[in-house]
């Protein structure tokens, strides 16, 4: 996706290919909270290499910016490349497969699927949102169903369109089931 994103925007191809593949990298949620962690471990890696330093650095900086960090905290990604990065990885957590890896993390980490007496929190600060404890349902309502009006570039923005109404419908449906509607 962030491919298809860069070339469609313009962005650098390569920088956009290297942060996306390594914007996962020592990502905060595994690696004991270190925020600063993956941007270390991308721009380790590709010096490690001989990439040249203005490559690492460019990586690096977007790995560091490139997490959602609650619904109240501004975006902060000055670069077309890591605005495209970023979308796609937002494109990521929205639809079909976002919907499954909500449940999968969810799973992984002992979250309810739903609790009906849990009102959705919107984070205002990075470390509000690192400590989250919600529900799987939750989670769309404090992230996934905010992330259409948080893409920069036109391409996700259309993507991003049709995803979010596949979340909403599933979501009608989920509450159908789970009050014994449907």
């Amino acid at each position: 996706m962030a491919i298809r994103l860069a070339d469609a925007e313009g962005a650098d191809r390569v920088i956009v290919e290297w942060a996306a593949l390594l914007h996962d990298l020592d990502d905060w949620k595994f690696a004991g909270g270190d925020e600063l962690a993956g941007a270390r471990a991308a721009r380790a890696f590709l010096l490690e290499r001989g990439a040249e330093a203005a490559l690492a650095e460019a990586v690096a900086d977007i790995v560091q910016r490139v997490s959602f960090k609650g619904a109240g905290v501004p975006d902060n990604m000055p670069t077309l490349e890591g605005q495209v990065v970023q979308d796609a990885d937002r494109l990521d957590a929205l639809g079909a497969v976002g919907i499954a890896r909500v449940f999968a993390y969810g799973g992984h980490v002992g979250s309810p699927l739903h609790d009906p007496t849990e009102a959705p929190r919107l984070h205002t600060s990075f470390a509000d949102y690192k400590q989250k404890r919600g529900s799987s349902i939750a989670h769309f309502y404090e992230k996934l169903l905010l992330l259409r009006d948080r893409m920069h570039t036109a391409t996700a923005r259309q993507i991003a369109a049709e995803r979010h109404v596949f979340m909403e419908t599933y979501l009608e449906r989920f509450f159908q089931e789970w009050e014994g509607r449907a």
